[in-house]
């Protein structure tokens, strides 16, 4: 791997994509289990500029200057201020919601341009998805309006005024603190609040790429509570976030996780990511080193120091932990995972610090002296009602605000296309082309069309993968070889701007909306779509959607089966146990004769933040 170059599969670029769909999807995962993406080290470069100087530097500048706090390069003098906490929260709330944040880039699937965010959600005729269309007032339709457009602008301009804006004084902190630096005025921090709902109503993608889930809550804690309360509330917000993250690691996905992601670490030896695998290049299931290394290194440390944090009253213990939970959220940024949460990772090691160092259990800030135990549990019920809600029933609550972060137990989806249908989706509004064109724009189209096989053989090494291609030879059979098939978090990007692991962003819903659009006939899109495991069940339910049909199937599979296999499937699909399909829906999608209007599936809806 190069500075400017990347790694290619050893293959020939112009007759790779004319050989069967499952020898492609071994080459490509053997060559990802050596290589990931194959990056070059030029991109890893612009992310971790862009991460130092837009958001660390830019950051700590904008807090600290605002806050009369500076020079900024006096870390002595505000690193434990609570308006930089808070400022920093708001900064990376800017970011995330226009798009220079998570899901940035190319190893977000924004290659030309780099940023989706603000060019889809400040253009009017783009596409929204509002999660109760049907239930919530002036929330029906799917398409971007003037109104929204002026929403979208006007937290953007809340934020930016937020940051900017004097800070007030507060009484609970002057006592403690005397000679502080203010905190943010609340007034503001509420008209935010209100708007942020408010979009939330009439777009959940908008308002979950805010990461609403985690800072919505953060900032109702800034407005409302006393200066202790809300140190103790922050507190307890990051542990929960901390432990749910933990808990739902506890699964069989999770080490399929780690041994592509440690795949693609920029760093990490070829040796290394050998011995994830079971018995690489043949077995690519996980080995016992990444079990190992996903449940002690993982799922222990962010169940375990969390609860040292919060309850530990030993200052030796307590440092011992904050610097733990620091080298956790920098390997993990080390990482370059998918979707690249790395603001999001870099703010945890700072809160891990001011939260629990500058503002310790012995000095006045334990659970326990919290003002009100009511208040108190009120805060604990309702942190923890969409996490355990969202594991209970995965159908309801997207697995942001169900805490299910890189756990490996998502909602996922690949796309079939018909030959030469794919290039249909032109026809919608967006911000950017499809994803193969973007490429293309830099690349070959061979090689594009190789770059982008290599995310289907990345879904495969999850544990989604086994299912979906199960999904599809059911579906489409030997004509499976001639559909082109796209992981859909990637192709999801290029229709709605953003998308962070959540397959309520391209369900049915989302499909529904193309299709009034692009009106493919049946058979020209397919779509395998999976749900996350309910945490108290071992089945996980799929669904099959044909594009001009809706939903033609309706099933599920043992998690266990698909866990099993290999990402090729050399033993052929795992068993699928149908529970509902339509009436003849394999020979309308396969002999492309039956009328879109003829056969109509219920949309349901996907509940809160789905």
């Amino acid at each position: 791997m190069g500075f400017t170059t990347g790694d290619l599969p050893p293959v020939d670029v112009e007759t790779f994509a004319d050989r069967p769909y499952f020898e492609r999807i071994r080459e490509l995962a053997v060559h990802w289990g050596e290589y990931g993406f194959g990056t070059p080290k030029m991109v890893h470069a612009i992310y971790v500029t862009k991460l130092l100087l837009l958001y660390v530097f830019g950051g700590v500048l904008v807090a600290t200057t605002t806050s009369g706090l500076g020079p900024f390069w006096h870390v002595s003098q505000w690193w434990s201020e609570p308006i930089v906490y808070q400022k920093l929260v708001l900064w990376t709330v800017l970011l995330e919601i226009l798009g220079l944040a998570g899901s940035w880039g190319p190893m977000a699937a924004h290659f030309k341009p780099m940023t989706g965010g603000f060019r889809y959600w400040a253009r009017p005729d783009t596409i929204r998805l509002a999660p109760w269309p049907g239930k919530v007032p002036f929330t029906a339709g799917d398409r971007r309006t003037v109104g929204d457009v002026a929403l979208y602008l006007s937290i953007v301009a809340t934020l930016v005024t937020a940051l900017v804006l004097p800070s007030v004084s507060s009484g609970s902190l002057d006592r403690l603190v005397p000679g502080n630096a203010g905190l943010v005025d609340p007034t503001v921090l509420f008209v935010l609040i209100g708007l942020l709902v408010m979009l939330g109503l009439r777009d959940k993608v908008v308002f979950l790429a805010a990461r609403s889930e985690q800072y919505l809550p953060a900032l109702v804690f800034f407005a409302t509570l006393g200066y202790v309360d809300m140190i103790i509330a922050l507190k307890l917000l990051i542990v929960v976030v901390w432990i749910g993250a933990g808990v739902s690691k506890l699964s069989k996905h999770f080490s399929r996780v780690v041994s592509p992601m440690v795949s693609n670490t920029p760093w990490a030896p070829k040796a290394l990511k050998r011995r994830n695998y079971r018995d690489f290049p043949d077995d690519l299931r996980p080995s016992h080193q990444a079990a190992s290394l996903a449940h002690i290194g993982g799922t222990t440390v962010e169940i375990i120091l969390p609860l040292v944090l919060l309850f530990s009253t030993n200052p030796t213990v307590t440092l011992l932990a904050v610097i733990g939970m620091v080298i956790f959220h920098l390997f993990i940024i080390s990482t370059f995972p998918l979707a690249v949460p790395l603001e999001w990772n870099v703010l945890f090691a700072y809160a891990a610090v001011f939260l629990f160092w500058g503002h310790p259990a012995w000095h006045g800030f334990a659970v326990t002296d919290f003002s009100s135990p009511l208040v108190l549990g009120a805060i604990i019920a309702g942190l923890l009602f969409f996490p355990v809600l969202g594991n209970l029933r995965p159908d309801l609550v997207s697995f942001l605000p169900s805490l299910r972060q890189y756990a490996g137990n998502w909602a996922s989806a690949s796309w079939a296309f018909a030959p030469g249908t794919e290039a249909k989706l032109d026809c919608i509004v967006r911000g950017a082309g499809n994803t193969v064109d973007q490429l293309a724009a830099t690349y070959p189209r061979p090689v594009a069309e190789i770059l982008l096989d290599k995310t289907i053989a990345w879904r495969a090494m999850h544990s989604q993968g086994p299912a979906l291609n199960s999904m599809l030879v059911k579906q489409l059979g030997d004509d499976l070889d001639r559909y082109t098939v796209r992981e859909a978090e990637f192709a999801c990007n290029t229709i709605i701007g953003f998308n962070f692991g959540d397959g309520h962003f391209h369900n049915e819903h989302l499909i529904a909306a193309i299709q009034k659009r692009c009106h493919f006939e049946p058979g020209e899109l397919i779509v395998a779509w999976v749900e996350s495991q309910p945490i108290h069940k071992d089945r996980q339910q799929y669904k099959i959607i044909d594009a001009a049909l809706g939903v033609i199937e309706r099933g599920s599979y043992r998690v266990a089966d698909a866990v099993a296999q290999q990402p090729w499937l050399p033993d052929g699909p795992i068993p699928l146990e149908v529970t509902w399909t339509t009436a003849n829906s394999a020979a309308a999608a396969v002999e492309l004769i039956a009328p879109a209007a003829d056969v109509t599936a219920p949309l349901g809806l996907m509940g809160v933040g789905s």
